[in-house]
């Protein structure tokens, strides 16, 4: 089976560059309830992953940022990231996609050149399955 076919491009999912501030980082991921999020740069290459968790521990190290007006002068980038989800060749078998997605919400796909093309979630699979019987519960 092709990963493929469960792929939602990188043009169609929420995410935020590593020179992205902040601020605006924040208000993406509460705008869309997400605890954790994609960061990339412009030449398309993915950084890691940005959590709720790296955010609260950088303000944390850094009380300024409890004011709003400073949170928009630090940047993505400089978030120590305490665990990225491994991203997956878009190549992969069906076994090494299911296994990083088994303790992920999402797996970031990266293409030949090492691009990021997109990400695969655990929940798409799971609707798969289930629609198609292969699971029994």
């Amino acid at each position: 089976m092709n990963i493929q076919s469960f792929l939602k491009p990188f043009y169609e999912i929420t995410l935020v560059y590593d020179d992205q501030n902040l601020a605006e980082a924040l208000e993406v991921m509460t705008k869309h309830r997400y605890t954790s999020i994609p960061v990339i740069n412009h030449n398309q290459t993915y950084i890691g992953t940005l959590t709720e968790g790296d955010i609260l521990q950088y303000i944390l190290g850094h009380a300024e940022c409890l004011n709003p007006e400073e949170l928009k002068k630090h940047f993505v980038g400089e978030v120590k990231r305490h665990r990225d989800y491994d991203p997956v060749s878009v190549d992969s078998l069906m076994p090494t996609l299911l296994s990083k997605a088994s303790h992920e919400n999402f797996v970031p796909i990266i293409d030949q050149n090492e691009k990021f093309i997109g990400i695969i979630t655990r929940k798409t699979l799971l609707d798969y399955f289930f629609e198609h019987n292969f699971l029994v519960l």
